[in-house]
């Protein structure tokens, strides 16, 4: 089987942010759910979503300055927990995450996925570059950009950032996350990082002394300085960086399988204006099989600009719209 692992809260955000999404209110939620099927429509049987239930976390203890969700839309923060009530109502395994973030529990649903013997191969939905560093060298574990439709293995992610996947949390340490509201280190760029990691792998392996690097970098006197000084910061923004495996999450993968539509979606669906998804997921679910043989329905139409892509070193994606 194929463990499917979505983020709920990347979605959200995407769809209510989306140029068509002319309901700000609720529309990000129908757009969550559609996309949620469209999965389904694809042939995906266990499907587990993370979302943030509120915007801070534990790293927030860590850092000051670390992402905690001031000048959020209020449209879109009434949104997170109304879109778990939606999803869990449309038999979905949904993992809303309070001292955690949905990273998180991503990647504590990926290592427990992945220790199972039936499941061949664990797909991370979600274009954050953080999720990179679940990324398995045997490709059990690999990230979709559904975006992009692009698939990244271990090979994908060193042509994307440079770097294996166990240094993307030292990559992030350095160079820094906008997104996420750490700054990495002053010089310290992606190709100036990806150079002296792909060497050194890990930040605290890296020699203090710019004698001794065994690698050519533009102004490498300068970096180094600047990690000695810093590595304090560094090392603090690495661990921000790093997912933590702890979050809680299901138990086993025969939680995810989807069950359908239970009492009370319709209802809330009527609510969001969302009728015609709706009567999709009771369409999916009528002809919905866990068996490994099941062959998916025809595509419901649903407006799309993207097309499937391959890059080297990375797996070839089906087409499926985010």
């Amino acid at each position: 089987m194929e463990v499917h692992l979505v983020d709920g809260t990347y979605e959200l955000f995407r769809f209510h942010y989306a140029k068509s999404n002319s309901d700000p209110r609720f529309g990000a939620q129908r757009g969550v759910l559609n996309t949620v099927l469209d999965l389904v429509a694809d042939g995906a049987t266990h499907i587990g979503i993370a979302t943030d239930h509120v915007i801070e976390s534990f790293r927030n203890d860590l850092y000051e300055g670390y992402k905690d969700g001031s000048g959020i839309d209020p449209d879109l923060f009434a949104q997170f927990p109304e879109v778990e009530e939606l999803l869990t109502l449309a038999g979905f395994e949904v993992w809303p995450q309070i001292t955690h973030e949905a990273d998180d529990a991503l990647a504590a649903a990926a290592v427990m996925a992945a220790a199972d013997d039936r499941v061949q191969r664990v797909i991370i939905c979600t274009p954050d570059k953080d999720l990179a560093q679940c990324v398995t060298d045997d490709g059990r574990v690999v990230q979709l950009d559904r975006r992009r439709d692009v698939l990244y293995d271990r090979a994908g992610v060193i042509e994307k950032f440079g770097v294996p996947p166990a240094s993307i949390p030292d990559y992030l340490g350095v160079v820094g996350d906008s997104a996420d509201g750490f700054p990495g280190l002053a010089g310290w760029g992606a190709k100036s990082a990806a150079a002296v990691l792909s060497r050194y792998g890990h930040i605290d392996e890296v020699p203090a002394d710019v004698a001794d690097w065994e690698v050519d970098v533009r102004g490498a006197a300068k970096l180094a300085l600047t990690l000695r000084e810093n590595l304090a910061d560094a090392l603090l923004f690495r661990r921000i960086a790093t997912v933590d495996v702890d979050a809680p999450v299901s138990a086993s993968v025969d939680e995810m399988v989807w069950t359908g539509p239970v009492d009370g979606f319709d209802e809330r669906c009527a609510e969001l204006g969302a009728e015609r998804v709706a009567r999709r997921a009771h369409d999916l679910f009528a002809s919905f099989s866990v068996d490994a043989g099941w062959t998916p329905i025809v595509r419901w139409s649903w407006p799309t600009d993207s097309t499937p892509t391959w890059r080297p070193g990375c797996g070839s994606c089906s087409s499926s719209t985010g």
